[in-house]
């Protein structure tokens, strides 16, 4: 199935404040809200779409991302709601509803006891170039809070499992009631009756997990990929926190990386360059041959197209830039001093006066304009 443009789904253009893309994730919300249509997988669909495309484009970090790497640089966010849920929506925007939606879903005005979310974890995950060209899939171990086995609950006797204690007052207009969170529970509704000897307070327990990571190819070192409910758990059953994986690309042997264009320095022989010749040069997957044209000058640049990394959002793939470089003996036996010093003084030997020579980064620039 094919990836929504957030934008689209809100219907805004990419230019939007932070006003308008509010606006129109609140138009949204009330269309699609499941009390407003109720057994409507379509519209409920709609309603975690829009959340989503929300999420992403009300973090101003998170859509300078988007905009620069699309769905891919989201790491988890699919595009169609599938990677929101109920308990994410309305814990994470019930600044904006308030108590305007009740119903099933324990919002802000339900009176329903309140969902805490677990805390996130932050990981690095080290990813060579060969890694990067192709994608990969990294299982690492991380320590994260988990349900203990055994826990059981009781509700909380004060507000009896609401999570909220509603007061009457009288005032001179009449009696007025007002509702706070629960000082007993904290809103969560239950307290802990057992648990086992390793669990924590909450009932919680630290383990080694192992988290499979799969990661698209294209990309970049800082890049930050988002897994949904694999941080630590939460206190009475609430949600897990997210994983956040932050890429580092490990330093290569051969080639420098540019967005998605490989650099390679290659030395060539004097004889090489003058006579032209054939050579091998690496790929990041295999080798390839090249033509190196007789009077070829140092720092002479061979593109050869397709051969760099991929896009992280899917639109083709970098060039590898070949910077041929000619090597200087350093050290020469008689004969080889002899045989220069013949051709020291011949013309073709003499170099140009005026050759007008750009510098690599023109000559690269040149390239690609």
């Amino acid at each position: 199935m094919s990836k929504r443009d957030f934008y689209e789904i809100l219907g805004v253009d990419r230019g939007a404040s932070e006003a308008d893309i509010k606006k129109a994730y609140r138009k949204l919300a009330i269309k699609y809200h499941p009390d407003k249509n109720p057994d409507d997988a379509e519209a409920e669909s709609r309603f975690k779409e829009a959340a989503e495309a929300y999420e992403v484009l009300s973090d101003q970090q998170k859509r300078a991302k988007y905009d620069r790497f699309g769905h891919a640089g989201m790491g988890g966010a699919a595009g169609d709601g599938a990677g929101m849920n109920m308990d994410d929506i309305f814990s994470q925007f019930g600044d904006i509803f308030g108590g305007a939606f009740g119903g099933a879903f324990g919002g802000g005005g339900g009176g329903g006891p309140r969902r805490m979310k677990g805390s996130n974890l932050r990981i690095k995950v080290q990813l060579t170039l060969e890694e990067i060209a192709e994608g990969v899939i990294k299982k690492v171990k991380v320590f994260r809070l988990v349900q203990a086995e055994g826990v059981e609950y009781d509700s909380c006797r004060q507000c009896g499992g609401t999570g909220q204690v509603r007061r009457v007052t009288n005032t001179i207009l009449g009696q007025m009631q007002t509702a706070s969170t629960c000082p007993t529970c904290g809103g969560l509704g239950r307290s802990v009756k057992s648990k086992p000897k390793d669990a924590d307070e909450h009932g919680l327990r630290r383990e080694e997990t192992v988290v499979e990571i799969d990661i698209p190819a294209g990309v970049e070192d800082g890049m930050q990929l988002n897994l949904r409910g694999k941080g630590n758990a939460a206190p009475a059953g609430g949600m897990a926190g997210d994983l956040l994986v932050q890429i580092r690309e490990v330093d290569h042997e051969f080639f420098t990386r540019n967005s998605r264009n490989l650099h390679l320095d290659h030395y060539v022989s004097f004889v090489e360059a003058a006579l032209g010749a054939q050579i091998e040069i690496p790929l990041l997957q295999g080798k390839a041959k090249i033509r190196v044209e007789p009077g070829t000058q140092s720092g002479k640049i061979l593109r050869l197209k397709g051969k760099g990394l991929p896009s992280v959002d899917s639109y083709g793939k970098g060039d590898l830039l070949v910077n041929l470089n000619v090597w200087t003996p350093q050290e020469l036996s008689a004969e080889e001093r002899d045989i220069l010093e013949k051709w020291r003084e011949a013309p073709n030997f003499q170099p140009d006066p005026d050759p007008r020579e750009k510098g690599f980064f023109e000559r690269v620039r040149d390239m690609f304009s």
